[in-house]
């Protein structure tokens, strides 16, 4: 049997079907019922799983915000602290340089009663711009502001000392 000789068997034996077949029982009821379970069973489990997705969502977006809101405090308060430490250095820089500036000039008229307070002076400048470098790095580091203030008024008591010794006012 070739090809050709089975597709017309083949279509004679469909031909020859009833066109139209009843069931032997009545399946209309059986239907009716599944599909009123399977509606049952999709408005219950969908609607549980968007209330309990909507409430997942909200939990999520509260745990992102807390742990992103503290990252943000956290950094802004870094921020707010550098830029504090920052304002620090400059105001006792310049109020340094100031106080140092007019101690300079009241006293310029004065003798030094020592040749090489000028190399001190400078070696101290010298400590000071280390410290701000180091300050750059670490501007929140107390030990270092004060190491600062210390090579300051080091630098003062050198220009006192050096214009106005001790023996000499007693």
């Amino acid at each position: 049997m070739n090809q050709h000789e089975f597709e017309q068997q083949l279509q004679r034996q469909v031909d020859a079907l009833p066109k139209d077949t009843q069931p032997s029982r009545d399946l209309w009821r059986g239907i009716e019922h599944a599909l009123n379970d399977n509606q049952a069973e999709r408005i219950s489990p969908n609607h549980q799983p968007r209330w309990l997705a909507t409430a997942a969502s909200v939990c999520l977006l509260a745990v992102l915000s807390w742990f992103g809101g503290n990252h943000y405090i956290d950094q802004r308060a870094q921020e707010l602290a550098l830029a504090q430490s920052q304002q620090l250095i400059s105001a006792m820089s310049d109020n340094h340089q100031l106080q140092k500036d007019s101690l300079l000039v009241a006293l310029k008229g004065k003798p030094a009663f020592t040749d090489n307070w000028q190399q001190q002076l400078d070696e101290l400048e010298d400590a000071a711009q280390a410290i701000k470098d180091a300050l750059e790095h670490d501007p929140t580091n107390p030990t270092l502001l004060k190491m600062l203030q210390g090579v300051y008024q080091q630098q003062i008591q050198l220009i006192e000392r050096v214009h106005a010794p001790k023996l000499i006012q007693i």
